[in-house]
């Protein structure tokens, strides 16, 4: 099993940024997908950014996040990381890190197996 730990979370002003960390440790397949998802108050879960592992770290994007947050990998640390710029009130929820057993680009919920415990971001007006 995959474990997945986040930090990084804290308050910021609208505008400002942060780099949220996931460290993963355990067995997985040998080719897997990275994500982020987030949870506002009385929102859905959804699904943020993601990144294959080792096939080429190919990345996919939120809509509202594209072009403000970039996901990327470090796969000597076995972490993935979030950095979020210009962040809005908007972006405010629990940020969760999760894994997927396919190599392959993956951005539906159910296709994630494993997760974090998730960390808060809250950002001011």
């Amino acid at each position: 099993q995959v474990q997945l730990e986040e930090s990084g979370g804290g308050l910021v002003q609208a505008g400002g940024s942060l780099r949220l960390s996931c460290v993963a440790s355990g067995r997985a397949n040998s080719d897997y997908t990275m994500g982020w998802f987030r949870q506002g108050p009385g929102k859905e879960r959804e699904f943020v950014a993601a990144i294959s592992w080792w096939s080429g770290g190919s990345t996919d994007y939120a809509g509202s996040v594209k072009g403000r947050f970039t996901i990327s990998r470090d796969n000597t640390r076995n972490t993935v990381y979030l950095q979020m710029n210009s962040l809005k009130p908007e972006d405010t929820a629990v940020y969760y890190c999760a894994a997927a057993d396919n190599g392959h680009l993956v951005v539906t919920i159910t296709d994630y197996a494993y997760w974090g415990q998730g960390t808060q971001v809250t950002v001011s007006s």
